[in-house]
């Protein structure tokens, strides 16, 4: 008897002389693979080529070897000189302002980086033409400055012009190409200009309380290690303790973008495993159609006394053959994608030379192997169990029922360890887990779609005409296409709905009911001494119409809960943004506007006691907070320990003026501040918010003012960039699902042939039959279309309003495109492969019955 080696020997040797034969019936599987392959491999290795960007270009991006930024005010002799021990130490400060027209005739937004004269410290500032470090100095009563082209659009200015800044004139004297650091400093809202610290004193601008960031970027001796430079940061705060600067390494230049690129990644992987797995039900399509195929081969090698085993074996190993095809031109486009990323996006995210990823392209490969053998395992099964006697005779293979015990339990644990896999290499493991569950469950009720279209299609009694009652009875007959066809499309349709449904609700409250509730305008660095002349000419120019609300506004950083340093606490992500960096704190006597009190009392307005803060409800339970715990934050350098004293419910989305942490009144008594004001006008025309925003500039030039409509479009184009990305991974699920419908239709045909043959044997016309598959098509279609549309309604609907918590609405002709797409896709493929079968000679068929 041959033992297991011998078996496998075999059956490899028969493999390879029967793939010869080349790889008819397997063309919808292979573009299953490859797509699936393609996305997972593409999509991780442009993730790991710009991490490896972001982390081997990190003293550019930076700007040094590390970065220590403060809020409000600079660093004190003592703080200076610790920075300045541990290296060269290169000044900055941002800030935001409004740049006007030499006759104040217009005026934009714009984001204000003041260097001194060692910038760059790494990396090189690309101007045209080109600076010198004495082109930024005042000349003929004018500070230089380099601009961002698009400055020069919005004000149809150009080089060599001259436009006003706080107080101070300054002359255009170069256009910014290119800025080293630029990744670091974050998405800004408004064009950069780059001016010296010294054109900055000058401007006006710095007051006291004045919302500007310090930044200290060092560069350390060359050969310094991650080590030496941990050691410096350590040094740095058990020196100034209370000094409240944020800190970033070199090896965390651009944290933001980082965890933004790696969650998308994720995603688009999740969304690529889903096409992948769609595509599994081709492949099983496709093996069932295969093996039918091989049915007299099969049946010979039975006869010859080969033993079930054998014939499993030789089979999978050529459904690995040919899926190791597809593997392989999936990993081709995939390995291609990092090239195309350093070509689309050169300038934007710093990418290194294009490789080749082997981890990323390993793991497409693994995903894609296991997706073969869990969707293969169970149609070869059937086939071993099949007597040589059924096989010689020309019938397909609708064998209903699970194979043999061992096939199933291999199946499932190859499932379980897809799953398994996908969850450990995602950093949002519940979010995976989540997303993994859902399709596992779509899956199931998808079967019982199918199940219960089937059943209420044997229900049906005494249909009249011919086509209808055939078209019936193929949906619930035994081998219908029926669960084929609604697996196939159900799943790519559900979630092209449900992100359909997401966009536009989104797209919709950012576009229609976002700019209905928000204010006209955030006025920002209103300085205490004149914050009531700004009321007073505000109000003057929007007249009854408008409301004006301000309320005073401090930066600072959450550095203790409960006494214990938050650096050294692992957080959940969802809350972690509470504590990263500085967050805009305010005090109030009474309960904020857009706030409702949802746990504690408000303290009373002459409170004098200990320092008592109310913390957003929501934000507090993401990072466990409770009323009676203490929270301590870093305000201008001095470490301030409050008390929760009650817990808001806070309206976001309303864009008005709201804080995480609103501060008791006696909590900052004396401290220098600015104010935050909001003006709120509906029905405002464009000419009378131009009109008072040019008030506004020409009296208060330090005061910033945010036209929220302007802030609303930046952030629609993101969305929309954002949105175009989902939907295009939405769409290789939807192709893989198309794919899947043909390798079914396909995978029937035989049946069809079988069908159409008999048929036309007693007098049906092609008519008839075109109009009964048709019919049939058109049946699993809306069935299908009805199916996607609820599961997608409740999918958005959740993520919209129990998420986002955004006011949902349901949007018809989404609903009028599902039906659509899935009418097309069914009788559209269905027809293209009846057209062969009806063109099929009856003599050859009937034979073989």
């Amino acid at each position: 008897m041959a033992t297991l080696s011998d078996q496998i020997a075999l059956a490899f040797r028969f493999a390879l002389r029967e793939v010869r034969g080349g790889l008819s019936g397997f063309y919808v599987f292979l573009a299953c693979i490859a797509l699936g392959t393609a996305a997972i491999g593409g999509v991780n290795a442009v993730a790991q080529a710009i991490t490896q960007g972001i982390q081997s270009e990190g003293r550019s991006i930076l700007g040094g070897d590390v970065r220590f930024e403060l809020i409000h005010r600079t660093t004190t002799p003592e703080e200076l000189a610790t920075l300045e021990s541990f290296g060269t130490v290169a000044q900055s400060a941002n800030t935001r302002s409004m740049a006007r027209l030499a006759d104040q005739s217009d005026q934009t937004l714009v984001e204000i980086k003041a260097v001194d004269d060692l910038y760059p410290l790494y990396g090189e500032f690309v101007t045209e033409p080109p600076l010198a470090r004495a082109d930024y100095a005042e000349r003929d009563g004018a500070w230089g400055v380099a601009v961002q082209p698009i400055l020069l659009e919005r004000l149809g200015l150009a080089v060599g012009d001259t436009l006003l800044i706080g107080d101070s004139r300054f002359a255009i004297r170069a256009m910014i190409r290119s800025e080293p650091d630029a990744l670091s400093d974050g998405i800004g809202l408004a064009p950069r200009v780059i001016m010296s610290l010294e054109a900055l004193e000058a401007s006006g601008l710095i007051q006291p309380g004045s919302l500007v960031e310090r930044v200290y970027k060092i560069r350390m001796a060359p050969g310094t290690t991650g080590a030496d430079i941990d050691a410096a940061i350590e040094t740095a705060n058990e020196a100034h303790p209370t000094a409240g600067w944020s800190v970033r390494t070199r090896s965390n230049a651009a944290p933001a973008l980082a965890a933004n690129v790696e969650r998308f990644a994720q995603f688009l992987t999740l969304v690529g495993l889903t096409a992948l797995v769609t595509g599994g039900v081709g492949v099983a399509n496709a093996v069932r159609a295969f093996l039918d195929a091989k049915r007299d081969v099969i049946a010979t090698f039975k006869c010859l006394g080969a033993p079930g085993r054998l014939v499993t074996l030789i089979y999978l190993f050529q459904i690995v053959m040919v899926g190791a095809v597809g593997i392989a031109a999936g990993l081709v486009l995939a390995a291609l994608a990092p090239f195309a990323a350093t070509w689309a996006l050169a300038g934007i995210v710093p990418l290194p030379p294009a490789g080749l990823y082997t981890a990323a392209l390993g793991l497409a490969v693994l995903f894609a192997l296991l997706t073969i053998l869990v969707f293969a395992l169970i149609p070869l099964g059937r086939a071993r169990d099949i007597p040589a006697s059924n096989l010689f005779r020309n019938q397909t293979m609708a064998h209903r029922g699970l194979p043999r015990a061992p096939y199933v339990i291999a199946a499932a644990a190859a499932a379980l360890l897809l799953a398994g896999l996908a969850v450990w290499f995602s950093e949002e493991r519940t979010l995976a887990s989540g997303f993994l569950a859902g399709v596992a469950i779509a899956f199931i009720i998808l079967r019982l779609v199918a199940g219960g279209v089937q059943a209420l299609a044997r229900r049906v009694r005494g249909v009249r005409g011919t086509s209808l009652r055939m078209a019936i009875g193929n949906i619930h007959r035994p081998g219908a296409l029926t669960p084929s066809v609604v697996l196939a499309l159900g799943l790519g349709l559900t979630l092209l709905v449900a992100l359909a449904l997401i966009d536009t609700n989104l797209r919709q409250q950012i576009a229609g009911n976002l700019p209905e509730r928000a204010p006209n305008f955030f006025f920002v660095d209103i300085q205490s001494d004149v914050v009531e002349d700004f009321a007073t000419l505000v109000e003057g120019e929007a007249g009854d119409a408008g409301k004006l609300v301000r309320v005073p506004m401090l930066r600072g950083r959450i550095v203790e809960l409960n006494g214990q340093n938050v650096a050294e606490m692992e957080l959940p992500p969802e809350g972690a943004w509470v504590l990263r960096g500085d967050r805009g704190i305010t005090y109030a006597q009474n309960v904020p506007e857009n706030s409702t009190l949802s746990a504690g009392q408000w303290w009373s307005a002459d409170h004098a006691g200990e320092p008592l803060v109310s913390f957003s409800a929501e934000e507090a339970a993401e990072i466990g907070l409770e009323i009676g715990d203490t929270v301590t934050v870093n305000v201008l350098g001095r470490n301030v320990t409050a008390t929760i004293a009650n817990l808001r419910q806070v309206e976001w989305e309303s864009l008005a003026i709201n804080f995480v942490m609103v501060f008791s009144p006696n909590t900052f008594a004396g401290a220098p501040h600015s104010w935050l004001a909001t003006l709120t006008m509906p029905e405002a025309t464009f000419e009378q918010e131009a009109q008072i925003l040019s008030a506004v500039t020409r009296a208060f030039p330090s005061v910033t003012s945010v036209r929220v409509k302007d802030a609303i479009d930046l952030v629609n184009r993101v969305v929309g960039q954002l949105a175009t990305a989902v939907r295009v991974a939405a769409a290789v699920a939807l192709i893989a699902s198309v794919l899947v419908l043909a390798g079914a239709l396909a995978a029937g045909n035989r049946a069809r042939t079988h069908d159409a043959v008999v048929l036309k044997t007693l007098g049906a016309t092609r008519t008839t039959l075109i109009r009964t598959f048709v019919t049939e098509y058109a049946i699993l279609g809306f069935a299908t279309a009805v199916f996607a549309l609820v599961a997608g309604w409740v999918a958005a609907w959740f993520v919209v309003s129990q998420i986002m918590t955004l006011p949902w609405t349901f949007r018809p002709e989404i609903a009028a495109f599902t039906v659509l797409a899935a009418l097309v896709c069914t009788v559209g493929f269905g027809l293209l492969g009846t057209w062969r079968v009806l063109g099929q000679k009856a003599a050859p068929v009937l034979r073989n019955l």
